[in-house]
């Protein structure tokens, strides 16, 4: 047996010992949290041990690297500590919040904190139900080696029920917060927007230390409901962040999605969206503003399974110093999904000589009556812009934050929770090249 060969084989050995040390926390972790639902752990972990940890010989993991994740046991957190308490609260007050009587969720290292939480109609954790809801880890995209983790060791979720044709009008904040090092975090979140009801949803996710977190949302959205989703990852720099939002919308129902992506070492966003009936209507929105040596990844999928489906997807990565970005999005149009629109681009701003992208925009298209557009640029701060902005009296920095303001603002200003829209906003304008 040749070098490479053995070299191979030993790295493959070593990926399938850290995927079994993860399960064995995740199990310790569902054992400990008192939950229940043997029938559904048992079943993901099966899955887990039918699958392989990823690696960059995997095409869904081609530019991704997590090998650096092989280096540090990640252990379950246990309990939650008063200085880790004490810890989640400072950070929690700078995230913010418009209004005290907003309903809101927030977990500390995978746990319910209720002191920092304000629940009502609708909005509880797993932990609290007495039915665990009947949807839970059923959307297709379960059987992910990550989110079959998940599912194996996740100790407590938020849940938001809306019943059917209720609106409710202000935001529902889900906020998970990971604090210490070497933790193996694993959030998990259950939408359900019945017929009729709509619901605007705000999952936040900061941290401090070096840790793994490992999220799944999973989101319902029944006919002619709406749900808009914002989902904001701003972890520690140290941290690890790999998650999962999976959406099934039936006929005539509308998803909003708008992903921003700002934190991590290695962050990854799995992204499904299955439109299970007809008219229904997918927007997602995403934007990554990274730097220094980080790595984030957006793989996202539009499944259209019906006529007179809608899509639009525009996905702007920024990234600068020795940052790489990662964006492969698939929209899969099959024989049955006829007068089909659906398009989808991604633009890339790199603002280093030494920053890096990777995009594959992708349109799987079997019907033939259908109106599709799919593509992706990459480009840097224009010279002749900035000349522009420095002939009318504006100095080289100002000009470049500008540039990169215009470039981020499609994204940030549609943004629906002023509070939020601000504190992006602020983070983009303080970019310096």
């Amino acid at each position: 047996m040749s070098n490479v060969t053995t070299n191979v084989a030993t790295a493959a050995t070593k990926r399938e010992q850290y995927l079994e040390s993860l399960l064995a926390q995740s199990t310790l972790a569902a054992d400990q949290s008192g939950l229940g639902l043997d029938i559904l752990r048992a079943a993901a972990r099966a899955l887990v041990q039918e699958r392989t940890f990823p690696s960059n010989r995997d095409e869904d993991w081609r530019f991704t690297d997590i090998s650096p994740m092989l280096e540090t046991a990640f252990q379950t957190p246990g309990g939650l500590t008063d200085a880790a308490l004490a810890q989640a609260t400072d950070l929690l007050a700078g995230v913010g919040w418009p209004d005290t009587d907003s309903l809101r969720i927030v977990f500390v290292n995978g746990m319910f904190v209720a002191s920092l939480s304000n629940l009502g109609s609708g909005v509880t954790v797993l932990s609290q139900v007495k039915v665990v809801p009947s949807g839970l880890a059923q959307i297709q995209g379960s059987n992910e080696v990550f989110t079959a983790l998940n599912t194996a060791g996740f100790t407590d979720g938020a849940v938001v029920h809306v019943a059917k044709n209720v609106v409710i009008e202000q935001p529902v904040q889900i906020v998970y917060l990971a604090v210490g090092n070497a933790l193996l975090v694993q959030p998990r979140c259950m939408v359900v927007a019945e017929t009729g009801s709509a619901v605007t949803l705000v999952e936040e996710f900061h941290g401090q230390g070096a840790s793994l977190i490992n999220s799944v949302s999973e989101i319902w959205v029944q006919a002619n409901a709406a749900v808009t989703h914002l989902r904001i990852q701003q972890e520690s720099s140290e941290a690890i962040h790999i998650g999962k939002t999976a959406v099934s919308q039936a006929q005539d129902s509308r998803y909003s999605n708008r992903a921003i992506n700002l934190g991590g070492s290695i962050s990854r966003h799995n992204l499904e969206v299955y439109q299970t009936g007809a008219q229904t209507e997918t927007e997602l929105n995403g934007l990554t503003a990274i730097r220094d040596r980080t790595l984030a990844d957006t793989h996202s999928l539009i499944a259209l399974a019906h006529p007179h489906g809608t899509a639009r997807q525009l996905q702007k990565n920024l990234m600068d110093d020795r940052a790489h970005g990662v964006f492969n999005g698939k929209v899969y149009v099959p024989q049955q999904a006829q007068l089909t629109n659906a398009s989808q681009l991604n633009r890339n701003l790199l603002l280093s000589p030494k920053a890096r992208v990777d995009t594959k925009p992708e349109l799987d298209i079997v019907a033939d009556d259908v109106k599709c557009a799919h593509g992706a640029t990459v480009s840097q701060l224009a010279p002749d812009e900035l000349f522009y902005l420095q002939s009318r009296g504006i100095n080289r920095d100002q000009a470049q934050r500008l540039l990169i303001y215009a470039f981020a603002m499609e994204i940030i200003e549609p943004i629906p929770v002023a509070p939020l829209r601000d504190r992006i906003t602020q983070y983009i304008q303080q970019w310096t090249v």
